[in-house]
């Protein structure tokens, strides 16, 4: 069997992995592949390039000098390679993406059938941002493109609820995110803080409005002036122009001296960044998973993360933190409630981490993934 995956930013080279998307990409890729499934990846660059992963998956970079991510078209050299070695199955990657649409309409002419994956979830939350944009686009678009594909891929079976609110009839499947063995921290590096004020952490992009980052700053902020709590928040990542916004809100709060914003570093696995924290925090409005989530996961941490996100049953079915709504209050009672259990956290932070040893193996995942897709084309098949 042979599987095309499209993302249209990808590392040509494999790595560095500093974007959700990616490490998700590869990580089901590399799963497919050692369940015997011939993988490549297609994704469009400054210029061709060919390489392999450690794991056999191609990766096929393709020139294209109209790269923006918000223009209507697709390297000539990728629809011709795709013409001419045609695969059982496409997966695109990505959410209100002009590209994933415009290829999505050259595999429906060639009558090769792929899935849609949008790593995001059609919550109301996602729309509210740019609205005069979203929703024309919606309509005219990207409506269209989840009808035509044989499923939809979600990364928590619930965010299907959301497209049947949409009219989206189309078949959906559940494909979670997971891990590398050779990411996991061996258990002798883990250690848990006994007496030190806590420390909280996010680390992912400074999207305010996606990762609900200015509920966090509220919530903490009533929660070390008003509860008089000796803590301190850390937001680290990459700044998607939010920052600035974000720091003023914090001088405001009154909360500059507890808190921080940290440059993304590359050089080291995000495990080994979370390990120094005790708290990992993810508030997010709208989310498809959460892989940093997930890390701070195998990391032992305990976790704050929103009921919206894939990784929100995990937590809750591993008991290694608290789900909460994405509102201030909710976010505000469940750093009290991890706060008056510090006691406790190494043994939930050890449940959380045997549970994705356990549950979310990557090859694990995709060889469930695998039963799905063959079982979506042979249906394909019987009814033509």
């Amino acid at each position: 069997m042979r599987i095309y995956f499209y993302v249209k930013v990808f590392p040509p080279n494999g790595k560095p992995l500093d974007r959700g998307i990616s490490k998700a990409v590869d990580g089901l890729a590399d799963g497919l592949q050692e369940c015997g499934v011939k993988v490549t990846i297609f994704c469009e660059g400054d210029r061709d390039s060919y390489c392999q992963t450690d794991k056999g998956v191609e990766i096929r970079c393709f020139a294209n000098k109209l790269k923006n991510d918000k223009l209507f078209f697709v390297s000539n050299k990728l629809k011709l390679y795709i013409e001419q070695y045609p695969s059982d199955l496409v997966i695109l990657n990505a959410v209100f993406h002009p590209s994933v649409y415009v290829l999505s309409r050259f595999l429906k002419k060639l009558q090769i059938p792929y899935l849609a994956c949008p790593h995001d979830p059609y919550h109301p939350s996602i729309f509210s941002k740019n609205a005069h944009l979203k929703w024309p686009y919606w309509y005219l678009l990207e409506s269209s493109m989840l009808r035509q594909a044989k499923a939809i891929q979600v990364l928590d079976i619930r965010h299907g609820e959301f497209l049947r609110r949409l009219r989206i009839k189309t078949p959906v499947i559940e494909v979670p995110n997971g891990f590398h063995p050779e990411d996991v921290l061996p258990e002798s590096k883990l250690q848990w803080r006994k007496n030190s004020p806590p420390k909280l952490l996010f680390l992912g992009r400074i999207d305010y409005y996606n990762k609900g980052l200015d509920l966090l700053l509220e919530a903490f902020a009533q929660i070390v002036i008003e509860k008089n709590i000796d803590a301190h928040l850390t937001i680290q990542g990459p700044d998607w122009g939010d920052r600035k916004m974000l720091e003023k809100k914090g001088e405001k709060l009154g909360i500059s001296e507890k808190l921080s914003f940290l440059k993304p570093d590359f050089r080291v696995s995000p495990s080994s960044i979370i390990i120094n924290y005790d708290i990992f925090c993810l508030p997010s409005r709208f989310e498809g998973f959460g892989l940093s989530a997930l890390e701070a996961m195998l990391a032992g941490r305990v976790l704050l993360v929103s009921e919206v996100g894939g990784i929100a049953p995990h937590v809750s079915l591993s008991g290694c933190g608290v789900v909460v709504k994405s509102e201030i209050v909710s976010i505000k009672n469940g750093l009290e409630k991890l706060l008056e259990c510090r006691s406790e956290w190494q043994e939930m932070g050890m449940a959380g981490r045997r549970y994705v040893l356990e549950n979310l193996h990557w090859q694990q995942i995709a060889s469930t993934a695998l039963e799905e897709y063959k079982q979506i084309l042979a249906s394909s098949n019987m009814s033509k």
